[in-house]
């Protein structure tokens, strides 16, 4: 990795808190003597013997409190460094050290071990309201964001218009900004942290406040700011289709530690297999809860890459199989139909396919495995989940059971045969497929005019 293209470099990086936990009450409050003071028969609620009796209650009880401190590593030894233009997601469950980690390299807390390097102005977004003022107004606190990073006033009259423009609040831009609503306060924020020309921007779970078309717009501009702008972009969070699309990495914490860096399709699986959502093998057979009703159940399922083994990765060049294991409890008329639904990471299907078992033959008793074959350079590269079901069509149609997220897996692009690779490109690739279809390319002669058929 060339040293002139890294943007941060964290080694060893460590965070230490110390919580501390007390066996008796905090403080003795004024109530609490007087309410003393009047149980006491005869006693006159003289003001200056309560403010004696107050601090000497008071004292006693710092005698008394026990305190124990404990040491809790928010982060430690996290190490990794990141190239200009990155597009990086951080994930992992709530505690993780992932805002812990932004408010290092956000400079806004200072790490306990280790060091971090960063080269060029870092703007970030990592809660509502950080970095504004609430008594300024929307066109001040531009100025003064502006101002913070290191840009001129003439900088900052420059992108005022795009700022303005992208936030959508131009009505309200000389109201102070604690009169605006969340959803304003982080369109504001996220347009003045994107438009003025940071090197590094840094995202937290923000844009969850934001509505479906902001957050969209967003995503754009981020990829922009990378793509165009040569700008690095680290993000947070809990969304795993927002990270798929807008990141080129991922980064995986876990107890404070990083546990994987790596593709995003490949990390979010791994997130995912950890107990966070389906997995690549389901096996229902000793569960009392299997899928199904009195007709059949769900045993077993799982992918198998293009070598047969159960995989979370496929390689998008090779084919692969679905399987799923069922078992009929009871002779049926109607015939069974096991059926597959494909979506991508954002829930859209990609398609569903079925097969249909003894045609007009009644089907007996039994366990049945049911292969669906997948055939290489179809599906993009990205997450994927599966939904299994069986259907039988006797009496209309009757669904036994249909097992919505039962398996994730991962299509990896390995940069093998794909021309899109080849020809230098390194960006995603939109859309839900990806097949190489056949193309004639050929030298026409200039002079002459070409025509489409009629």
């Amino acid at each position: 990795m060339s040293e002139s293209n890294v943007v941060i470099r964290v080694e060893g990086l460590g965070k230490k808190y110390a919580l501390h936990h007390e066996t008796s009450e905090r403080y003795t409050a004024l109530r609490d003597v007087v309410a003393r003071q009047a149980r006491t028969a005869g006693r006159l609620l003289n003001p200056f013997t309560l403010a004696g009796q107050l601090r000497k209650a008071q004292r006693e009880a710092a005698k008394e409190r026990s305190e124990s401190e404990e040491e809790f590593w928010a982060l430690k030894d996290v190490s990794f460094e990141i190239r200009r233009g990155e597009r990086v997601g951080i994930i992992g469950r709530n505690g993780a050290g992932k805002s812990t980690l932004l408010k290092i390299l956000s400079r806004i807390t200072e790490p306990t071990t280790g060091r971090v390097e960063i080269r060029g102005r870092v703007a970030s977004l990592l809660e509502v309201g950080t970095g504004f003022h609430p008594e300024l107004t929307g066109r001040e606190n531009i100025y003064l964001n502006g101002a913070i990073l290191g840009m001129t006033r003439r900088e900052i009259r420059s992108k005022f218009d795009e700022i303005v423009d992208f936030a959508e609040v131009e009505k309200f831009l000389d109201t102070p900004v604690k009169r605006y609503s969340s959803g304003m306060y982080v369109r504001l924020a996220f347009a003045v942290a994107a438009h003025l020309e940071p090197e590094i921007l840094i995202v937290d779970e923000v844009l969850a406040v934001g509505d479906a078309n902001f957050q969209k717009k967003c995503l754009g501009k981020m990829e922009e700011v990378a793509d165009r702008e040569g700008r690095t972009v680290l993000f947070v969070s809990h969304q795993m289709p927002m990270v798929a699309s807008l990141c080129n990495r991922c980064l995986l914490m876990r107890d404070g530690r990083m546990t994987d860096d790596g593709k995003p399709s490949s990390v979010i699986l791994k997130y995912q297999d950890a107990g966070f959502g389906g997995a690549a093998v389901v096996d229902y057979t000793n569960s009392p809860k299997k899928p199904g009703d009195e007709l059949a159940r769900l045993l077993r399922a799982w992918v198998s890459d293009h070598q047969g083994q159960p995989n979370s990765e496929v390689a998008i060049q090779h084919p692969f199989k679905i399987h799923m294991v069922y078992e009929i409890l009871r002779a049926s008329a109607g015939e069974p139909y096991p059926n597959i639904h494909l979506y991508d990471s954002k829930g859209n299907c990609a398609f569903v396919s079925a097969a249909r078992v003894n045609r007009g033959t009644p089907i007996e008793p039994g366990i049945y495995h049911a292969i669906c074959d997948i055939p290489g350079n179809l599906l993009n590269d990205g997450i994927f989940s599966a939904g299994l079901a069986l259907t039988f069509s006797h009496n209309g149609i009757h669904v036994s059971f249909y097992d919505q997220n039962a398996l994730n897996f991962a299509v990896v692009d390995s940069m093998i045969n794909v021309p899109t690779r080849e020809a230098g490109y390194t960006g995603p690739i939109p859309g839900l497929f990806r097949p190489i279809l056949d193309w004639q390319v050929q030298a026409e002669n200039p002079a002459e005019q070409v025509l489409a058929p009629q």
